[in-house]
């Protein structure tokens, strides 16, 4: 899919929004990073947690060509519906999580995410990559144009995400990590799902020293 270049170079934002992360009974306190990516006429949005004002603030009146979701834990979709109400926009999700999108919404997503789907966004390319392991249908952005990848919970400043919960494994997600993130270029921008930035080149290093 894909939206025309009305506007000028393509530009990333960062809108982070508070709320909680809920699996297996339990509940924990979380920020999460929403990103934008766009110019002054169109966007897109990746992932919708917590609330859709916040977000919706950001889009500052522009169109919002398809609303991404890297996977389905709550605190990543629960804003995604009210979102595509006010903007019009579709939603993407990963079927492999779909589990999890129908614990919390009636209404499905409008589009599979899978494996290779491009958007095209003011003349930039994202590509998902699919980076099952935090949960089956974990799926990530690369943006070769804009030198990052959009890693959800797949990857963080650190290592990986989470594995201890429902649905996930961690020898899958070192196995995603490993085939289809780190043979991106090194000084590629990794920008998580929560969290600060980091380089495919620090990760490396990183997981190289806790297998090490």
């Amino acid at each position: 899919m894909s939206a025309a270049n009305r506007g000028g170079t393509a530009r990333i934002e960062k809108v982070v929004t508070s709320g909680q992360f809920c699996l297996d009974g339990g509940c924990w306190d979380v920020d999460n990073n929403v990103w934008l990516i766009g110019d002054d006429s169109d966007v897109l949005v990746i992932d919708a947690p917590h609330e859709a004002a916040p977000i919706i603030d950001a889009i500052a009146g522009r169109n919002v060509v398809a609303i991404v979701l890297t996977h389905g834990h709550n605190d990543h979709i629960n804003a995604a519906v009210d979102l595509a109400t006010a903007t019009g926009a579709p939603i993407w999700f990963p079927p492999q999580d779909r589990m999890l999108w129908d614990e919390i919404h009636e209404k499905g997503p409008d589009h599979d995410l899978v494996d290779g789907t491009e958007f095209v966004i003011t003349g930039v390319t994202l590509r998902a990559i699919h980076t099952p392991g935090h949960s089956p249908g974990s799926t990530c952005l690369y943006a070769a144009e804009l030198g990052t990848v959009f890693s959800g919970d797949t990857l963080f400043n650190g290592g990986p995400g989470a594995t201890g919960r429902s649905y996930s494994n961690y020898d899958t997600i070192i196995e995603s990590i490993r085939t289809s993130l780190l043979t991106l270029p090194a000084d590629t921008i990794v920008r998580t799902g929560h969290g600060d930035d980091t380089t495919i080149a620090a990760e490396k290093t990183n997981l190289d020293a806790a297998a090490g």
